[in-house]
């Protein structure tokens, strides 16, 4: 059985994962945000297909995706919430996405974050991602791209 210590300080690793990925993908760095997932990474994000699996189909999916943006991606983790056992972790948290496009429109968008977690040989990895963003559920449907937490 895990110890309150033990878990205290497998959250602050997990924390200190998620700031140092988000630091990634601000400066847009794939190399160094691909560092951060298992090979058998699973993601459901927002944009097509409906998975990603494997590092190699999600890193194409970061390489297709930084250039569309001019500059940094604005990125801010907001409500982190994190749960931990002996070598399984999961957190959610609320998070904007934000900056301007190559085609100079204005990007700031909130999405909903489900991520999975797995240590091995004493280090966390990311093993699962969700991402999302609730849609109006009367025809035409919509996403919600306009609420804010």
């Amino acid at each position: 059985m895990e110890t309150k210590k033990n878990q205290a300080d497998d959250e602050a690793k997990i924390r200190q994962l998620i700031d140092n990925w988000a630091k990634a993908l601000r400066a847009k760095d794939v190399n160094r945000l691909m560092s951060h997932y298992a090979p058998g990474i699973l993601v459901f994000d927002l944009a097509p297909p409906l998975q990603y699996v494997g590092t190699d189909a999600y890193r194409k999916n970061w390489e297709e995706w930084f250039p569309s943006f001019q500059g940094p991606v604005g990125y801010e983790v907001r409500d982190l919430s994190i749960a931990t056992g002996n070598d399984v972790a999961f957190s959610h948290s609320l998070n904007r996405i934000s900056g301007t496009r190559t085609n100079g429109e204005e990007t700031d968008v909130w999405v909903r974050a489900t991520v999975g977690f797995r240590k091995s040989d004493g280090n966390w990895m990311i093993t699962h991602e969700h991402i999302s963003v609730p849609f109006y559920m009367e025809p035409p449907f919509k996403a919600s791209l306009d609420l804010k937490p």
